[in-house]
C-alpha cells in the first residue's frame, strides 16, 4: 500500500517521494496496470448505445530506491505514466463531427531525493522529464467515412514533486505531495482528408498546440489503530482550469477544407476532486488485504463537453492482495470503475448532447525486490 501518508515501498516516489526515507538498501518494484475502459454514448431521444472501440490499455512503472548505510537521505528514480487517455468512437455514432478518436500517452522520468530530519518528519524534491505524444480526430462533416481532420504532435516538458511526511506517534502520520504543472508545447502536424476528392485525398500542414498538464495538491492521514491495521484517506487537488482553452496553430493552413490558420479547441475545464479511503489489513504470515473507494469529480461543464474526453463523476472500488517476504514481495488487485449516467444538454455543438455513461475493469500487479 503506497498512498500518501503510507507510502512505504519504492512506488512512492510517485504517490508522495518522502514516503522513501522509510526503506533501507536497495529496493526495485516493476509494476503493470491494465484497464478496460467503456464508455457509452446514447443520443437524444435514442435507445441506441454506441460504445468505446479501444477498450484495452496497460500502463508500465518501475521504481528505484538506495538509502546509503547510516545516511539520512535517499535516492529514487521512477518511471511512469501520470497522464493517458484513449478513445474510439463509431463512425455511426453520431459524434463523428465533434470525436471520432484521442490518444494522449504521458511517459515521465522522476529522479528524486529524500531527507529524514528530527522528529520523525521527512521531505523530498525530485524533478520531472515528460516526453508525450497526442493524437486527436475528428470528423468535418456528419457522414460516416466521408472526411476527417487530425492533429498529432509530441513534446517534452520538465517539471517537479514535492513531498513532506510526518508521524508524530506509531499510529498516525500525515503526508502532502505536490506534482507542478507541466507545459506540453506539441509540435506535429493537422492532415484533412475528403473521400469527395480522389485527386487530392490527403492534405498536411506543420503545426502546434500548446496543453498545460495540472498542477496536483495531494495530502493524507494514516491511522493505525494496531500493527495489524492501516487505515488511509487522502484529497487529491487538481488544477483543470489551466487547460481552460485549447488552440491549435497551423503554418499554413493545411486546405480549402479548414482554411484557417488557427483551430479553437474548446475545453473549458474546472478543477476537481479525488477523495480515496483505504484500508489494509497485515498478517503474522508476511500477507495482507486491502481495499479501497476513490471518488473522481467531473471536470467538465455541459457548454464545451468534449466526447473525446467523456469526464464525469465516477466510482472506483478496489480490492486487493499481497506478501512481503525478507527480499520478495508482490501485490496484486482488482478494480471497478462506475459512472452514473450523465445528460449533457445545451452544448455548443449540439452533437455532443446526449447521455454519457462510464464502465471500466483494471488489474493492477507489480512485485517488488530488496537487496
Amino acid at each position: 500500500m503506497a498512498v500518501v501518508a503510507t507510502a512505504d515501498n519504492p512506488s512512492a516516489i510517485y504517490f508522495n517521494p518522502a514516503g522513501i526515507t522509510q526503506l533501507e538498501g536497495s529496493n526495485l518494484r516493476v509494476g503493470l496496470y491494465a484497464i478496460e475502459l467503456d464508455p457509452s454514448y446514447r443520443a437524444p431521444n435514442s435507445s441506441t448505445s454506441y460504445e468505446n472501440q479501444w477498450k484495452y490499455h496497460a500502463v508500465p512503472q518501475l521504481y528505484y530506491t538506495y538509502t546509503p548505510k547510516d545516511s539520512p537521505l535517499t535516492l529514487g528514480l521512477g518511471a511512469y505514466s501520470p497522464f493517458g487517455l484513449g478513445l474510439e468512437w463509431p463512425q455511426n455514432s453520431g459524434l463523428r463531427s465533434v470525436a471520432l478518436e484521442s490518444s494522449l500517452n504521458d511517459y515521465t522520468i522522476n529522479p528524486v531525493v529524500a531527507w529524514q530530519l528530527p522528529w520523525h518528519l521527512s521531505v523530498a524534491a525530485g524533478l520531472t522529464v515528460s516526453y508525450s505524444e497526442i493524437d486527436l480526430q475528428q470528423g468535418l462533416s456528419a457522414i460516416p467515412n466521408n472526411d476527417v481532420l487530425r492533429f498529432k504532435g509530441d513534446a517534452w516538458a520538465l517539471g517537479y514533486n514535492l513531498g513532506t511526511r510526518w508521524q508524530p506517534l506509531e499510529q498516525l502520520a500525515f503526508g502532502v505531495s505536490f506534482r507542478s504543472s507541466s507545459e506540453m508545447d506539441y509540435s506535429g502536424h493537422v492532415e484533412t482528408q475528403s473521400s469527395s476528392n480522389p485527386v487530392d485525398p490527403a492534405n498536411y500542414s506543420s503545426a502546434g498546440m500548446n496543453y498545460p498538464f495540472p498542477l496536483e495538491l495531494t495530502a493524507g492521514v494514516s491511522y493505525r489503530p494496531t500493527k495489524k491495521w492501516n487505515l488511509e484517506f487522502d484529497a487529491q487537488f487538481s488544477d483543470w482550469s489551466e487547460v481552460g482553452n485549447l488552440t491549435i496553430h497551423q503554418t499554413p493552413a493545411a486546405t480549402s477544407l479548414v482554411p484557417y490558420p488557427s483551430i479553437p479547441v474548446a475545453l473549458d475545464l474546472q478543477s476537481s476532486w479525488y477523495y480515496e479511503w483505504g484500508v489494509t489489513r497485515y498478517f503474522d504470515n508476511g500477507w495482507h488485504v486491502s481495499a479501497g473507494y476513490i471518488f473522481n469529480e467531473n471536470s467538465m461543464g455541459d457548454a464545451h463537453y468534449s466526447p473525446l474526453i467523456t469526464d464525469l463523476d465516477r466510482h472506483f472500488f478496489s480490492v486487493g492482495t499481497g506478501y512481503r517476504g525478507k527480499h520478495l514481495d508482490f501485490d496484486i488487485a482488482y478494480q471497478f470503475g462506475y459512472g452514473p449516467d450523465r445528460t449533457v444538454v445545451g452544448s455548443v455543438n449540439p452533437a455532443a448532447d446526449g447521455t454519457y455513461s462510464f464502465l471500466s475493469q483494471a488489474i493492477a500487479l507489480s512485485v517488488g525486490w530488496h537487496f
